[in-house]
């Protein structure tokens, strides 16, 4: 499996905003999480173009990520600049 449960606990602790291995809720963990997985799916389409399923599973994914960057916009932007510059996404 791609996403073991040793790598969760990485991204939590490398991305989230307690930078512990239980902070799962924190918008940036979830976002790094997301990031994760969205990256994953890209890859797996560039080979497998007529896999229409997951390519609508990224939508939902992206969108999802979407919604917790406006989120974190709207709350607080200092955080929202930390972690689109830490995970190098794109307004």
């Amino acid at each position: 499996m791609y996403l073991t449960t040793d790598k969760k606990q990485e991204l939590f602790e490398n991305h989230g905003r307690l930078k512990s291995k239980k902070d799962t809720g924190s918008a940036e963990s979830q976002i790094a999480l997301f990031t994760h997985r969205i990256n994953h799916l890209t890859d797996h389409l560039k080979s497998h173009k007529k896999d229409h399923s997951t390519r609508l599973g990224l939508l939902k994914l992206v969108g999802k990520r979407r919604s917790l960057l406006d989120y974190l916009y709207k709350k607080d932007i200092e955080r929202y600049r930390a972690v689109i510059a830490e995970l190098g996404l794109r307004k």
